[in-house]
């Protein structure tokens, strides 16, 4: 395997890992005992998280490099 291609794979499998554990989080928090207004901040957080999360991804392995 091409060391590119190790390094997409290794980067997709971190970004989904990362973003299931985080949307998880969020999911076990707003049905717990917080509620949903009290794991709405935490909700926020996430989405404000996860588009970093992606960009990370997209700059990491698809963007042209110098």
């Amino acid at each position: 395997m091409s060391p590119e291609l190790i390094e997409k794979l290794s980067a997709l499998t971190g970004t989904f890992l990362v973003s299931v554990f985080v949307l998880g989080l969020a999911y076990s928090i707003s049905t717990g005992a917080a509620g949903f207004w009290g794991g709405l901040p935490f909700w926020v957080i996430c989405f404000g998280i996860l588009p970093l999360i992606l960009f990370d991804f997209w700059d990491t392995c698809y963007r042209k490099k110098p």
